[in-house]
């Protein structure tokens, strides 16, 4: 099966040079853009089947990778 990420870049494509640039240069958004891609990653492994867990969890997951991407969105339209 073939799970599609959800990359920061690819979900914000027109915010791909200000991703890196923040990344670099703002300890914040470099933490909760490394949570995104934790979260995302997670969500990805058990989408896959290569971890088990409740959907209940699962949902969770997605709930949070979706609260950290509206935080990142608006840090990255105040830049």
């Amino acid at each position: 099966m073939n799970i599609e990420r959800h990359s920061l870049a690819k979900e914000l494509p027109e915010f791909k040079d200000k991703i890196h640039e923040l990344k670099m240069k703002d300890r914040h958004f470099a933490r909760l853009f490394d949570d995104y891609h934790n979260v995302d990653h997670e969500v990805i492994r058990i989408e896959e089947g290569l971890e088990n867990t409740s959907d209940e969890y699962l949902e969770s997951l997605k709930k949070q990778r979706l609260y950290l991407k509206d935080q990142l969105y608006r840090i990255l339209k105040c830049a």
